[in-house]
C-alpha cells in the first residue's frame, strides 16, 4: 500500500471518492452517516492534515451545525470507529483515512513543522514487536505507529 499525504494529487477527486465510499460503506453496514458526521469527514478530507476536535468544532459552529464540544467528539468517534478517520495520538488530533476500507494497520509520518500527516500501511504481524509479544505471552490487539520528522516541503534544500 502506498504512502498518501505529502505528494500533490487531484484533491477534489479524492474528497468526492472518499465521501462516496463512506456513504456506500454506511449503507452496507447499516450505519448512519448523519449530516454532521458527513460534514466532519469533509472537513478532515479538505485539510489533509491532522485537526483537533476544537478546529472541527470551529467550522461546525460557523456553519450552524453545533457549538458544543460533544458534537465534534461524537462525530469524530463515529468516523474513527467506522474506519473513516484516525486519531493521531502524538497530536491529539484526527485525520481522514487515506486508504478507506483497506486500512489494516496504519502508520503515520508527521511533519513537526507544518503538521501535515502522511499515512501508510504497515505489517506488524511480523517483526521484532510480534516476536517480543509472543515471548512475553502477550497478544497485540492494536498498534499505533507514529513517526515525527520533516515532510519534503519543510526540509532544507540541499546545499
Amino acid at each position: 500500500m502506498s504512502t498518501i499525504g505529502f505528494e500533490p494529487h487531484d484533491h477534489r477527486h479524492c474528497v468526492k471518492d472518499t465521501l462516496s465510499e463512506a456513504e456506500k460503506h454506511c449503507a452496507e453496514k447499516g450505519l448512519r452517516l448523519t449530516a454532521v458526521r458527513r460534514r466532519v469527514l469533509e472537513i478532515l478530507l479538505a485539510h489533509h492534515r491532522a485537526l483537533g476536535a476544537y478546529d472541527v468544532l470551529g467550522t461546525l459552529s460557523a456553519e450552524g451545525l453545533g457549538t458544543q464540544p460533544p458534537v465534534a467528539y461524537r462525530a469524530l468517534d463515529f468516523l474513527v470507529k467506522a474506519g473513516f478517520a484516525h486519531k493521531i495520538e502524538a497530536l491529539n488530533a484526527y485525520i481522514a483515512c487515506a486508504h478507506l476500507g483497506a486500512c489494516q494497520t496504519p502508520a503515520f509520518l508527521i511533519c513537526t513543522d507544518c503538521k501535515s500527516v502522511a499515512e501508510t500501511d504497515t505489517q506488524p504481524a511480523s517483526g521484532r514487536l510480534v516476536d517480543a509479544a509472543k515471548a512475553a505471552g502477550f497478544v497485540i490487539k492494536r498498534t499505533v505507529i507514529e513517526a515525527e520528522g520533516l515532510c519534503p516541503n519543510c526540509q532544507e534544500p540541499p546545499a
